[in-house]
This record gives structure tokens, C-alpha cells and sequence, in this order.
């Protein structure tokens, strides 16, 4: 433990670097489509399933890739994940066909998907003192990758093209690796598992019911905004409940349904993380729409203006994590939840009546709004996790991530229609207040749950 004091910053830069490969290779991707697009001759449509297909494997991915770090070790995880990154980021280039190209961006998001959940499970097994800080600087960097993965995705197209976005990853997984190998603690000895005993206490069946609902559910719901995929959604749910059904009856549980009830302080991180990005994505990809379309800008002055939306993040996040060390997350959660209702509703109030640059500085209000609840929601799902399953609730934390930015997907789409007017975004400011409105009072109600009562559910389960 010495050692990892001192190796503090060392230890967080490989967990940060490891984690921020999810979201600068989801990103990067929507600049290269165009040019995959040409080189394989094929519909947007066909090719539009490298970005869908990442984030419903990342879904997928995160909880079972959990369950994994807190059966053979997080660090063991970790490691496997970034070589399958690895894999995908020297296999790409050299794809022959689209659906080789498919495969290895699968590889890639479930290699990167799988670093998170590991990372922070780590986090929590060792870092003890100033945990809100060390938390807010992994969010700081994905958050930030998330931002700049677009134009760091640019720069590497109009240079290399797009195998470049792939090929990129490989100096960074080779330092992470390193620092991984090196800096890591490594996972205490455990009992060596046969084949049979890993299939019984992972339990397969269970995973296998929950890919499927997930998949399902996901592609039912993408489908909204076209021809709506009622076999998806109606096999997403049957496999749900048949899921719920089996985790009920198995004496080592995949997903220990009970504690969604038992642990209401869990439940409620996970209903308010929905929320939260659901209102960010909704702001993230409508107001360009608003920008160009409705304001006509350009894009070059709708990219600067969105900086209000990324850059609070940037600029907010650090402060958010010492603020959680020396308060806990109670009152940052309903701070941030109150400034995205506010922000909403002076939006409602001056809409088109302000220069544009003031309601750029009105938007930074529920952006950092949103930027409190990055951070403080990730403190907050660590300590109302019981210990032996934080892989497993880190992982359907994210999971609960991307439903949110898919919800607000087909919320947009359903908005704004086929094309976009000023009326369509007064729409969107009013889906913002009640989803505002929705998320403080999911925090109230988590905040009246007393700590005893959290700390009794983690005995008992």
C-alpha cells in the first residue's frame, strides 16, 4: 500500500488512460464514415452499424466484464482488455472486407468497455484517501476525449485516413500497458476455477438472457425514428423477464436482481445517471441543430459556442472531486441537479430573447450541472455498492449510460422530425425542465435514504 502512494498519480494515469479509449474511439468514428463509406462501396446505413454496433457491445459488455473482474481480478481484466483494443487497433487497417472491419470494432468495444468497469473497481479496492478527486480526474479524461474525439478523428483523416483513428490507439495502449503491468496492484491470489466451476459462478445462461433483453431493447429502441423493430423489442423483453426470472431461481446470480430493492441508494444512482445523460446528449447533439439551422451560424462558430457545453466539464470536474472529499456527494448531487433546472427555465424564459452568446453562458448552467452528476454519481454508486459486486455495478452504471444517450437520440429524432424549425427546440427545452425537474427529485429521495440502512444492505447481500 506504500507503494501505491506513492505511485498515486502513476497508478491513475493508467486507469484514466485505459478508460478514455472508449469514448475517443466512439467518437472518432462518425468523422471517418464518409470515407468507409467510399472504400467499401456501401450505403450509410450498412456503414452506419460501426457506430450502433460499438455502443450495443459496450452495453453489453460492461456488466459481464464486471462480474469477470470480481471473479478472476480487475487488473487480470484491465490487461485482457486493452490487448483485445490492441487486436482491433492492428487488425482494422488491414480489414479485406466490411465485415471483418465489424469484428475488429467489436474487439474494440468490448476490450475498451471492459477497462472501465476493471479501473474503477481498482479505485475503489485501493485508493482510500481523496477517492472523489482521484474519480473526478478518470471523468475529466473521458470527458474529455469525448470532446476532442471528433477533431482529434479529423486531424487523423485528413492525414492518414481512416485507418489512422485505429491505428492511433497503438502508442496509447502501449504505454497504458506498461504502466498497467508495472503500476497495477496485482489481484490477490485467488482459487483456481475450472471451465465448469467459471460457467456456474459467472452464470452463463444469466449473461446469455441479459445480452439478448439488452440487445434487444437497444435495437427496438434505435429502430423508433425508422421502421420500428417490433421483433427486437418484443424479444428484448421476453429475455428480460425470462433474465429476472432465472436470476430469482440461481443460487449464484449473474445479476442479484434482489438488490434493486433492496439497495434503493443503488437503484436511484442508477435511475439518476439515466437522466442526467439523457438531458446531456439531448443538449449535446440538438443544440448544433438549433446553431446552424435555426440560428444559421456557421459551423465553425456553432463548434466554438458548443465549448460552453464540453469545456464546463473540463473546467468544473477537478473541483467537483475535492468538493465530494471534504463534503461527501449529498450536496453536490443536489446542487447539480437544482442547476439544470435553472438553466432550463431561464432557457425557457429568455429563448431567442438574449444574444446568442448569453444563452451560450444560460447552457453552461445544466451542462455543469451535468458535470457535477459525472462525478458525484460515480463516487456515489461506489459506496452503495456491496464490495464483492462492484464489477458487476460499475459496469450496468455505463450500461444505464448509453441508454440514456440512445433515449435522447430517438427523443430528438421524434422532436425535430424530418426537419428542424426554432418551435422544435422550445419543445426540447420543456423535455429538459421535466427531466430536470425528474432527476432533483431523484436525488431528494436518494438523499433522505439513511447511510445505516445502505450500510445494512451491503451485510446482508
Amino acid at each position: 500500500m506504500g507503494n501505491l502512494r506513492k505511485n498515486r498519480v502513476l497508478f491513475l494515469s493508467s486507469v484514466a488512460t485505459g478508460a478514455m479509449l472508449n469514448p475517443l474511439n466512439s467518437s472518432m468514428i462518425a468523422l471517418a464514415i464518409p470515407n468507409i463509406q467510399k472504400d467499401f462501396g456501401l450505403s450509410y446505413l450498412t456503414v452506419s452499424w460501426l457506430i450502433s454496433s460499438f455502443y450495443l457491445a459496450s452495453a453489453v459488455t460492461q456488466p459481464i466484464a464486471g462480474k469477470l473482474g470480481d471473479l478472476l481480478g480487475k487488473r487480470n481484466v484491465f490487461l485482457g482488455g486493452l490487448i483485445l483494443v490492441a487486436i482491433s487497433a492492428m487488425g482494422a487497417p488491414l480489414a479485406p472486407a466490411f465485415a471483418i472491419l465489424i469484428i475488429m470494432r467489436l474487439f474494440q468495444a468490448v476490450g475498451s468497455g471492459a477497462i472501465y468497469p476493471a479501473g474503477i473497481g481498482m479505485v475503489r479496492d485501493h485508493i482510500h484517501e481523496r477517492r472523489g478527486a482521484a474519480l473526478s480526474f478518470i471523468a475529466l479524461t473521458m470527458s474529455a476525449m469525448a470532446a476532442l474525439g471528433p477533431t482529434i478523428g479529423g486531424f487523423l483523416i485528413a492525414w492518414g485516413d481512416w485507418p489512422t483513428i485505429f491505428l492511433v490507439n497503438i502508442p496509447v495502449l502501449l504505454v497504458c500497458f506498461l504502466l498497467g503491468w508495472f503500476v497495477l496492484p496485482k489481484d490477490e491470489m485467488r482459487q483456481n476455477l475450472n471451465l465448469q466451476e467459471l460457467i456456474r459462478k459467472i452464470d452463463l445462461l444469466g449473461i446469455v438472457l441479459f445480452s439478448v433483453g439488452v440487445v434487444g431493447l437497444l435495437l427496438f429502441l434505435l429502430s423508433l425514428k425508422a421502421t420500428v423493430n417490433y421483433v427486437a423489442g418484443i424479444t428484448g423483453v421476453i429475455s428480460l423477464l425470462l433474465f429476472a426470472w432465472h436470476e430469482l431461481k440461481t443460487k449464484i446470480p449473474f445479476i442479484d436482481i434482489r438488490l434493486f430493492h433492496s439497495n434503493r441508494k443503488l437503484s436511484l444512482v442508477f435511475l439518476q445517471y439515466l437522466v442526467l445523460n439523457f438531458i446531456y446528449y439531448s443538449l449535446f447533439f440538438g443544440l448544433p441543430s438549433y446553431f446552424q439551422d435555426g440560428l444559421h451560424l456557421s459551423v465553425g462558430y456553432s463548434g466554438m459556442l458548443m465549448l460552453f457545453v464540453t469545456g464546463m466539464g473540463i473546467i468544473t470536474t477537478p473541483l467537483i472531486g475535492r468538493w465530494i472529499d471534504k463534503s461527501g456527494v449529498h450536496i453536490p448531487i443536489f446542487m447539480g441537479n437544482m442547476l439544470i433546472v435553472i438553466g432550463a427555465l431561464l432557457l425557457w424564459v429568455f429563448f431567442d430573447h438574449v444574444p446568442v452568446i448569453v444563452m451560450a453562458l444560460i447552457v453552461s448552467l445544466i451542462a455543469t450541472g451535468c458535470s457535477f452528476g459525472n462525478v458525484t454519481l460515480q463516487a456515489a454508486m461506489l459506496e452503495a455498492s456491496p464490495a464483492n459486486i462492484v464489477g458487476v455495478s460499475t459496469g450496468l452504471y455505463q450500461t444505464f449510460r448509453h441508454f440514456g444517450s440512445i433515449l435522447s437520440a430517438i427523443s430528438l429524432g421524434l422532436i425535430f422530425g424530418a426537419q428542424f424549425n426554432p418551435e422544435h427546440f422550445v419543445t426540447l427545452i420543456t423535455v429538459f425542465i421535466v427531466a430536470g425537474i425528474v432527476v432533483v427529485l431523484l436525488g431528494v429521495i436518494y438523499s433522505r435514504i439513511k447511510p445505516e440502512s445502505a450500510n445494512q444492505q451491503k451485510q446482508s447481500a
